[in-house]
């Protein structure tokens, strides 16, 4: 597929590219971009895909960076060449239908090139809204709820068995629906970088790629994330955990060496006329902590807590103890769930909510009662070494908090951190009594995968 150079000068676009990617937390430094700018005099601008292929290669640092970057890109570096203040064709019911019939060809014979420009024209002709400049213009919404693509499937399937001359056994037939579907899929987000390249030519390409365009799943809300925004989450456990612990144990090992031992130091350097030639180091005796994990799984709160779980019990071996708590309206132990669902982590909520015992005669949550039992039941889990994870969002269902055992905890235990979901302006609205549990423990905002890694890292002691 071939494309000219763009418009408006390859360096400004390639520059608005990094741009737009350093605003979705990609680390890409100035040697990557001067090396970016070569690979692109080197493959020229005759093929689009290679070009893509060629900044990829140079400006991204793992696989998970790759489907933000084909958005970006497509904004930068678009297929078709939008006219500024293009207006949408108003399509017939007949025109509708005609262009389903010739999606239904094109999804059959699998041509890219036919659904590039079916998708163009689909925006065009059924996406538009509006006319003035504050208005957005272009919706992929809109567009595929009026074409439909996924009512498409027995249609495209009949194509398919016509060409190949007869029908196929029951179990190609599944193999065929699996591929139909990844074309549709695959069609759907060709509407969508349609509509946002036509967004971006009325309101502008940085703007449209900083906001309209979903970044990692490590940087997505928990409280927004979707179900399969979480199942890419829970596939980075791993290489998060292995990071996190090769950072804990530099700290361990920083902290074993100790801290200056100014008395002895000084003492040491009279033989010298007071120079401390040889600093005497007062020696720490590396001891690694217990950790325990108080969870609210209730609500959209889960996918927060069981993501967290999962990331500790894959950093269980930097802990001497890893003990694992789950509430709603009661509280269970789940350490022995959590390290029997390793191997499929994608059913651990199913798993706790249907062996432990969460919730007594109501579903709410409740952290008033919960912490009260925690505090009555576990106290042994907490002690000096302990540091404490509380995960929730506070929000009490109009119960009583029970400061007073969370109070009790706090005294037991050797720190007591509070990571909370929501933005801290939401604090304190509605049911929420998170500024009284922060007058009582740290509570720290932690809303994506990133800041919870960032805050594991930084706030455990060595």
């Amino acid at each position: 597929m071939s494309t000219a150079a763009p418009a408006g000068g390859t360096a400004a676009r390639l520059t608005g590219l990094v741009a737009a990617l350093r605003a979705h937390g990609f680390g890409i430094g100035t040697g990557e971009t001067v090396d970016a700018g070569q690979a692109l005099r080197a493959v020229g601008f005759t093929d689009r895909e290679r070009v893509r292929e060629a900044l990829a290669a140079t400006l991204l640092h793992g696989a998970p960076q790759r489907a933000v970057f084909d958005r970006v890109f497509d904004l930068y570096f678009p297929l078709g060449g939008g006219v500024p203040g293009e207006t949408a064709s108003g399509g017939t019911p007949a025109d509708l239908a005609a262009l389903r019939d010739r999606l239904a060809e094109a999804l059959a014979a699998g041509d890219g090139a036919a659904l590039d420009g079916l998708a163009a024209e689909a925006v065009g002709g059924f996406g538009g809204f509006g006319s003035g400049p504050e208005s957005d213009g272009w919706s992929s919404y809109q567009t595929l709820s009026r074409l439909r693509p996924e009512t498409l499937l027995a249609r495209v399937r009949d194509r398919i068995r016509a060409a190949s001359g007869g029908a196929d056994p029951e179990f190609t037939d599944r193999l065929v629906d699996d591929e139909i579907r990844r074309r549709i899929e695959a069609f759907r987000e060709r509407v969508r970088t349609e509509a946002r390249r036509r967004v971006a030519e009325r309101q502008g390409r940085d703007r449209v790629a900083r906001r309209a365009v979903a970044g990692t799943a490590d940087r997505v809300d928990f409280l927004l994330a979707g179900r399969e925004q979480l199942d890419e989450l829970r596939r980075t456990v791993r290489p998060l955990a292995r990071k996190l612990a090769t950072r804990l144990a530099a700290r361990r090992r920083r902290a074993a060496r100790g801290e200056i031992d100014l008395r002895r130091t000084l003492r040491g350097s009279l033989s010298t006329g007071g120079v401390p030639v040889r600093p005497v180091l007062r020696r720490r005796r590396p001891r690694r902590p217990e950790l325990v994990l108080l969870c609210d799984v209730s609500g959209s709160v889960a996918g927060f807590a069981q993501f967290t779980m999962l990331l500790v019990q894959a950093l269980h071996d930097q802990f001497s103890r890893v003990r694992v708590f789950a509430f709603v309206n009661r509280v269970d132990e789940v350490t022995d769930l959590i390290a029997r669902g390793s191997a499929d982590p994608a059913a651990l909520g199913d798993r706790i909510l249907g062996e432990a015992r969460l919730t007594g005669w109501h579903g709410q949550s409740d952290y008033g009662t919960s912490l009260g039992e925690f505090a009555e039941r576990y106290a042994e889990a907490v002690g000096p070494r302990t540091v404490v994870f509380v995960l929730g969002d506070a929000r009490t269902n109009g119960a009583d908090p029970n400061l007073a055992a969370l109070r009790l905890v706090a005294d037991r235990a050797r720190r007591v951190h509070w990571l909370n979901p929501e933005q801290p302006s939401l604090w304190g609205t509605g049911d929420s009594v998170a500024p009284a549990y922060a007058g009582l423990v740290e509570m720290r905002p932690c809303r994506n995968a990133q800041q919870l890694g960032a805050l594991i890292g930084r706030l455990l002691p060595v």
